[in-house]
Formats: C-alpha cells, structure tokens, sequence
C-alpha cells in the first residue's frame, strides 16, 4: 500500500532538551497507526512537524504529491464570549458550501448540531464536529491529536468505532495520538510506542507484551488494554501493517458456487470479520527502536 506520510530520523531539541531523537514512521494508505506515549514523550511536538506546522532540527519528512491532510489539534480553543455556531466553525479558514457542511456534519453524526452555539458542546459532540470540518478538505489522511480528550468511556468507544468507519468509507490513512491505553490500542491496525524516540512498533497486542512498552508504562498495563476491539476487514503483517490481499473468515463457503456474489470474497476493506484475537497471530511480535523481534 501507499506510505501517504513519512518520518526519517527526525529529531528536535528544545532549550538543549532532546525532544524527538531520530524518530522514523510511516502511515500507509487505509491503515489506522497510533502513537502512544507518556506526557511530555514529544507526541504532539511530532504531529506539529508531520503536518507541516513546524520544521524538525533534523531529519525530514516525506508526503506523497498533493497529500491533503485533515487535522485535528489536542486543543481548539474559542472566546467563550464570541458568539459562534457550528455552520460558522466549519467554514473558519475554509471555503466550504452548505451542502457540503451538512454532508461533513451529518457524517460524523452532528448534523442536529449545526446551529448549536460551540461553548454549549459537550467533549464529545465537539469532537465529531471538528472531524467533520477535518473532513471537509477530503483528506487522504486523518491526523488526530488526542481525539478522545474529554470524552467518556462510552463515547471513546464511539468515536473509534466513527474513525474505523470514516476509513473504511473513505480509504483514508489515520494517524491518532494518545495517553489513554486502555481503549485506543485495541483501535487500531498498528502502535508506535513513543517515548522521545521509538520504543517499540508493532500491532497492539504484542506490543503491550514488549519488554519496551513495560518498561514505560509497567508491566501491569499489559493486562489492562481493553476488550474493545475494532472490526478487522485486513489482514497484519509481522509489524503490524495492513496486508492487501483476503484473509480466511472461518465462514462456511459451500453455498457459494464459483462466481457468485460471495461477501467474504469481497476485497478485504469491505468484508466484515470477527474481531482479532486477544492474543498477537504467530509470528506478529513487535519490533524495539533497534529493529529486533519480540515474539
């Protein structure tokens, strides 16, 4: 699959500190990889420089030809005492129809929010509608930063299951950023562990194993990622990537006589699977910043 976005070896010092050191990434087109890490791991530092917003110390990084990014910061801050409504906050900076506004909004299910003044949102209805004006500019690639900042549980839930949606709609790659374990590692295709550099990458479940992850976050987290999980319409690689290609159901396909419509034959970002196991597929272990396997 296409890398729509890629990091080499960047690096950033901040007042002498080291704050990203020789960081390499990559998000392919149609896989959700999140970055996990600790306060203060240099998480939102890397977002600013993926997107163009800041330049690194060293290193660089790549994006494909005419890559549209739709971005949404950890803060979005608006004076309480400036009337703004939703239709407003959409077209802020951006030229966008109303039609198009009510797509963006009805997609990410905020469209009765639309003439809501934006101080009476709760965390989670503001962050569907600022996905929804993400996804205005049509982007190739989502980058969230703490996208479930402020929202509850249930919410959380709903909002990754909104995200794995938009990209199997779309095709779009995801890049989230986050703290919180508990949920988003179960949501995702692949998980950068970030502490200043690269600790450790892999898909979720082996990496919550890895010896790097422990180390931060201690060994006790390893049994705390949740349950949630999202629906699988791919296949992992050993790293974690997203395969192209179909994988095995486990559906019985006698029925199906050669030629006809067959749902599991579909290709594998329309079929609908089971979800993963809770334990990494053989041969699916992490890798640590110095590129060893932890199975």
């Amino acid at each position: 699959m296409t890398a729509l976005l890629r990091a080499d070896g960047v690096s950033v010092r901040h007042g002498g500190r080291l704050i990203l050191d020789a960081v390499d990434l990559e998000v392919r087109q149609g896989e959700i990889v999140t970055i996990v890490g600790p306060n203060g791991a240099g998480k939102t530092t890397l977002v600013r420089i993926l997107v163009g917003l800041d330049r690194p110390d060293a290193g660089q990084v790549r994006r494909t030809d005419g890559l549209s990014i739709g971005y949404v910061p950890q803060r979005f801050h608006t004076e309480s005492l400036l009337p703004l409504t939703v239709r407003r906050l959409m077209t802020l900076g951006q030229r966008a129809g109303d039609a198009a506004v009510q797509a963006a909004l009805g997609e990410t299910g905020a469209a009765h929010l639309t003439e809501a003044a934006v101080q009476t949102l709760s965390g989670g209805e503001m962050q569907r509608v600022l996905l929804a004006r993400a996804l205005l500019r049509q982007p190739d690639i989502l980058i969230l930063d703490e996208p479930a900042q402020g929202v509850d549980f249930r919410g959380q839930l709903d909002l990754y299951d909104l995200i794995a949606g938009l990209r199997r709609r779309h095709g779009m790659g995801v890049l989230m950023i986050s703290h919180d374990l508990h949920v988003v590692m179960a949501a995702t295709d692949r998980v950068i562990c970030l502490h200043h550099h690269v600790c450790c990458v892999g898909h979720p479940e082996a990496v919550a194993q890895d010896p790097a992850y422990q180390r931060l976050f201690g060994r006790e987290a390893a049994g705390h990622v949740a349950l949630y999980s999202h629906d699988h319409h791919h296949v992992h690689g050993p790293d974690g990537t997203v395969q192209p290609g179909l994988v095995s159901c486990g559906h019985d396909h006698s029925g199906h006589a050669p030629g006809q419509d067959d749902p599991c034959s579909l290709p594998s970002h329309d079929a609908h699977f089971p979800p993963p196991p809770l334990s990494p597929p053989s041969g699916a272990g992490s890798r640590c910043a110095g590129g060893h396997s932890h199975d």
